[in-house]
């Protein structure tokens, strides 16, 4: 039987990631993927730049387009903010490319990659036992970076205490006039979808086009993406591939290592609350783990104490105030869309300057709404 340092379950960003910045730090790694390499995912493909500066490599080679723009338009209201900046605030990728040029990346640096390996079972101990569909492997450490779904912190004993949002996300290949017309830029469309938004990602040849709702309730998704499309002028859709799923877009409650397992990505609730955004964070907290692990000379339990003190101070203060104004943002339309026409230049400028990791959600924010809104009344 195989016996590694980490094993780390699932190939998306989070996971591949981590796996190699294990390796340069010369931990023994296995990489275990239920699906065949490469795989489509669904994502959107957004990938802001505050992810992309922290990426320990160039990822040029599969970055499909770059905006260094993005538009924020509101439904029935005369109003569109936008910001430009000097550096690609949103870079478009292809998740299977994405995902699986960071694998080649991480197998360069002697990551064992096992792809095919669906996780069926865990022995907890002190040396875990991983039971694969194709035989069973042993390790010190287990990171769990296999998504919304995260089997593994099933296993583990997690109970679900996220916030999951759903999602649905087309790839539509649509005529070349649409295409040249609606490929110029980055654009939000906010309360095109109850309590949501609807999104125009421009890749290569096509368009990642999307709706997601930040409620929890049953919605008629396929019917918004419908009137989305009326609204962005499409004249003809040439083919067009439907993804549904779940975006964890607030933090689990109890906890994020035990049992020798840590969470990192949207298998622990790090989407950005607002945006859903959940490349960059998903990237952090597995480099977050991995500093964890290290520094604990691979001591399981001191290195969960460590990774926990580390999200307190890197990542979930933003996480927890981004939740707090993901549930104002989307539910107080009024108050809004009201802000939005005194303010909005300097919301659009400051949620840039998060997207592209200038700064954080500030912790007092809720706070300074609340004195705005006073201020106005």
């Amino acid at each position: 039987m195989s016996q590694y340092d980490v094993a780390v379950i699932g190939s998306g960003p989070a996971g591949a990631s981590a796996a190699y910045s294990l390796a340069k730090k010369g931990i023994s790694t296995v990489l275990i993927e239920k699906e065949t390499l490469p795989r489509y995912k669904t994502c959107g493909g957004g990938f802001v730049f505050r992810g992309r500066r922290n990426m320990p490599f160039d990822i040029s080679p599969v970055v499909e387009r770059e905006f260094y723009q993005i538009n924020l338009y509101f439904e029935n209201e005369e109003m569109m903010l936008t910001t430009k900046r000097d550096v690609p605030v949103i870079s478009m990728v292809m998740r299977d490319d994405f995902d699986h040029f960071i694998i080649k990346k991480a197998k360069e640096l002697g990551v064992d990659v096992k792809e095919g390996h669906k996780l069926n079972g865990i022995t907890f101990g002190e040396m875990p036992t991983l039971h694969t569909s194709q035989g069973d492997i042993q390790a010190k450490m287990i990171i769990a970076a296999d998504g919304a779904l995260s089997p593994t912190a099933k296993m583990a004993g997690w109970k679900e205490t996220r916030k999951l949002i759903p999602a649905l996300e087309y790839e539509v290949e649509v005529s070349p006039e649409d295409f040249e017309r609606l490929s110029q830029e980055v654009r939000f469309d906010v309360d095109t979808i109850p309590h949501g938004y609807a999104w125009s990602f421009p890749k290569k040849n096509h368009l990642s086009l999307g709706v997601a709702s930040a409620r929890k309730v049953r919605i008629d998704l396929k019917a918004h993406y419908r009137k989305y499309v009326e609204k962005l002028g499409i004249k003809e859709v040439i083919s067009e591939k439907a993804h549904g799923f779940q975006i964890p877009v607030a933090p689990r409650t109890d906890g994020f290592y035990r049992n020798n397992v840590f969470l990192i990505g949207d298998a622990a609730g790090f989407a950005d609350p607002v945006t859903a955004e959940g490349i960059s964070n998903a990237i952090l907290s597995g480099q977050l783990v991995v500093e964890a692990i290290a520094e604990a000379e691979l001591n399981p339990q001191k290195a969960g104490e460590l990774y926990q003190s580390k999200l307190e101070e890197d990542l979930l203060p933003e996480v927890i105030t981004g939740v707090s104004v993901s549930k104002w943002f989307y539910s107080q339309r009024m108050i809004r869309n009201f802000l939005m026409k005194k303010y909005g230049d300097y919301f659009i400028s400051a949620m840039t300057d998060v997207f592209i990791g200038d700064r954080s959600y500030p912790r007092d924010l809720m706070k300074s709404l609340k004195r705005k809104i006073k201020e106005l009344v």
